[in-house]
């Protein structure tokens, strides 16, 4: 399998992706690049990353910004967690580390937010270390290449794998962080996830164990994940000249700490919506069904129906009640981060 590795290099070297943050990889770019880059496709990171760094573009800015704009600035990429783990990690660098990250992975993974993955990108890619950095590609490319038939979501499984490209792995600096970019395009381009792997076109077809089989497709081996849960929502999208309600979720949980159309469990009818309405001390003037909408989370599904209220005069009963605010369609665009859970709905007040 040590031919592995210049087969990857001399392919990586010829068709490599154009990407912003490989073209200046300073170890604040790639680290921030490779969080943006968990669950979420590199096309739809591009503009988050450009715009992230342009008002963030160091670690100390990031350990100074406030968490609502923090907040904003990560508004569509989701998995939020990832963002305030950022600027957790942000500040202990400038208190610990004298606003450098560390170079060894060891050190890295002493960081919020910072997993044996993550670690070995930065580490090999910004640092030069000869370290691997596995993530799915690397594993789907590798269960294929050594016909490795077990399940990738066992812990054992990925140490084992890791080892495994370890092994092979030159020396030469900044060679080990070549390789393991190539396992991303090559797992991004050829060697695919969801449908069949382009052969023909892999520098490693002729040592692949699965290809000489005909068994691409049987690999990886991946446990059938459990169902999603179901929660049934009423979303109620609250209107008063120009203005729309907008409620804080609690500092834990789904979507901690982010700014939501108010919403109630279950489907509401018209005249439970309006009962509902006049609990909190609101009077609607007109209520008017919108769409239904359905957002897929990690292990929920929100099945939503939704109603636009128009009130008068809501700034004499709800500023402040229960973390409510108004905010007009300026603020909404610039101040206030609400998750695409909403977009559905919130687009009716745009």
């Amino acid at each position: 399998m040590r031919d592995t590795a210049e087969k990857l290099l001399n392919w990586y070297e010829k068709n490599r992706r154009i990407l912003p943050w490989r073209e200046d990889p300073s170890p604040y770019h790639v680290w921030i690049s490779e969080i943006m880059l968990q669950q979420t496709r590199v096309e739809a990171v591009k503009p988050y990353y450009e715009r992230f760094l342009a008002e963030l573009p160091d670690v100390a800015s990031l350990a100074a910004v406030s968490e609502d704009r923090l907040m904003k600035l990560w508004e569509g990429l989701g998995y939020y967690s990832r963002a305030r783990n950022l600027k957790r990690a942000a500040i202990r660098i400038m208190e610990d580390c004298g606003g450098k990250l560390p170079k060894e992975p060891a050190e890295l993974m002493k960081l919020p937010g910072i997993g044996p993955y993550t670690a070995g990108a930065v580490a090999s890619i910004a640092f030069g270390a000869c370290y691997p950095a596995v993530d799915g590609n690397a594993l789907r490319i590798w269960t294929r290449l050594t016909e490795n038939a077990g399940d990738i979501g066992d812990d054992r499984v990925k140490r084992a794998v890791t080892q495994e490209i370890a092994a092979v792995l030159p020396d030469t600096p900044f060679a080990a962080g070549r390789i393991n970019q190539a396992f991303m395009d090559l797992g991004s381009m050829v060697c695919l996830p969801n449908s069949a792997p382009r052969c023909d076109l892999c520098p490693l077809a002729d040592v692949c164990g699965a290809h000489d089989a005909g068994r691409e497709t049987d690999y990886p081996v991946k446990a059938a994940k459990k169902p999603r849960r179901i929660e049934k929502r009423t979303i109620l999208l609250i209107e008063d000249e120009g203005r729309i309600l907008l409620k804080k979720r609690p500092a834990r949980g789904l979507l901690a700490g982010l700014y939501e159309l108010p919403g109630v469990e279950g489907h509401l009818s018209r005249a439970q919506v309006l009962a509902h309405c006049r609990g909190e001390g609101i009077e609607p003037l007109r209520i008017t069904a919108l769409p239904p909408a359905k957002h897929i989370f990690t292990h929920i599904e929100w099945h939503m129906i939704g109603y636009r209220i128009r009130v008068d005069a809501l700034s004499d009963f709800f500023p402040g009640k229960q973390g409510g605010i108004l905010a007009d369609k300026q603020e909404i665009s610039t101040r206030y981060s609400i998750p695409s859970a909403f977009s559905n709905y919130i687009l009716y007040s745009m």
